[in-house]
């Protein structure tokens, strides 16, 4: 029965991080598939590469959410030790910083600080 279970939360990880892995390049196809083509139209480079950032910054965000989802799946019904769980929070740190580095980064503010954004 243990094995059942592990095994489902194996095939449920895999398939949440395929999901983050089709999101983050889905994002990153479309994003650039459309910059390339307002460049085509001549539209303002500003504006094209602002756009551009703000896409592919927000796609990653969702991105790294969604394999977040996965790697706590497969500790918490797989890899349950001490170790698995350390790795799982070295793991959460490194893509929380991350995000918080992309939201300052798109936005001009911290998450938890208030008022309009860039």
């Amino acid at each position: 029965m243990t094995t059942q279970i592990e095994s489902l939360a194996v095939w449920c990880a895999v398939l949440i991080e395929a999901l983050g892995i089709v999101v983050i390049t889905g994002v990153a196809v479309f994003a650039l598939g459309r910059a390339g083509y307002r460049h085509m139209l001549r539209e303002d480079r500003e504006a094209i590469f602002q756009e551009l950032r703000l896409r592919m910054g927000r796609g990653i965000l969702l991105g790294l959410e969604i394999l977040i989802a996965a790697d706590i799946i497969t500790t918490v019904a797989v890899d349950l030790t001490f170790e698995g769980v350390g790795v799982l929070g070295l793991i959460v740190a490194i893509r929380t910083f991350l995000s918080f580095s992309l939201e300052m980064e798109l936005t001009g503010r911290w998450p938890w600080q208030s008022g309009p954004s860039i």
